[in-house]
């Protein structure tokens, strides 16, 4: 059976996140509807992360596995097709070796964030940001986020529902810059790491803010690592501004794919 990775885009609101859920719509399931409407027998389908309700992907990455040989231009003009209306696309398709896979063979994922300094209300970004009502302190965030680079237990940044079996991670890259956003300012936020606890990157934004806004110094962010205690995280925020960027592989299928 002939093994594809495909590079998915998606508009995370109307969604109840990736994972297939019953009677509910999410970006897996319309996904393997689309499919289905190729080859009858479903493919067997796996995602390199889970994104949770309301959270966008520019650069999510699943494979199938079908039962024909597919042309790979062809099968994304097909799935593209069978995927509308929804706000899904498939960016990229690429013929992979069978033992490669979406999840396992991911050496890092990268999120970004983006959030939105201004007091008129957000209209045409609507749902695709986080929008904070008064100014931040861009130097104290980026003092913070220093301290959350490298490898540390972060439980206090995670979701009590999360399943990870260690909440030891890894922080690589926890950037900050600055852009002009009509009438205000957008900070975007640029998160890398091999892997991710639930809630994670929502919970650094989260308290994070609260540093730009003056209400945390930014040591805290060490005083909440150390307490490894979910209730010294500050409030999580919301889904809206967060979007999967990007899945790191050691060599990129999707410039380099097998011929077919």
């Amino acid at each position: 059976m002939p093994r594809y990775a495909l590079k998915i885009e998606y508009h995370g609101q109307g969604f109840y996140g990736w994972q297939r859920q019953n009677g509910l719509p999410t970006v897996q399931g319309a996904l393997e509807q689309a499919l289905t409407k190729l080859e009858s027998d479903l493919p067997n389908i796996a995602a390199a992360g889970r994104t949770d309700t309301g959270v966008h992907g520019l650069g999510q990455v699943a494979h199938c596995d079908m039962q024909k040989d597919w042309d790979s231009e062809k099968l994304k003009g097909a799935l593209n097709f069978h995927l509308k209306p929804n706000k899904i696309a498939i960016i990229a398709c690429a013929l992979v070796d069978p033992e490669w896979h979406a999840r396992f063979s991911a050496v890092g994922r990268d999120y970004l964030f983006r959030l939105v300094c201004r007091r008129a209300p957000v209209t045409h970004d609507a749902g695709l940001v986080w929008q904070s009502r008064h100014p931040l302190n861009i130097e104290a965030m980026r003092e913070g986020a220093a301290y959350l680079l490298g490898t540390h237990d972060f439980t206090t940044f995670r979701s009590t529902m999360c399943q990870a079996k260690s909440p030891v991670k890894t922080l690589d890259v926890l950037d900050l810059s600055t852009h002009d956003y009509h009438a205000g300012t957008e900070i975007r936020f640029h998160v890398k790491a091999r892997s991710f606890l639930h809630n994670q990157v929502r919970s650094l934004v989260g308290s994070l803010e609260r540093v730009g806004a003056g209400a945390w110094a930014p040591e805290r962010m060490v005083e909440a690592l150390a307490a490894q205690d979910r209730s010294a995280c500050g409030p999580v925020c919301p889904p809206d501004g967060l979007y999967l960027e990007n899945v790191r592989y050691p060599t990129d299928v999707f410039t380099q794919p097998i011929s077919n």
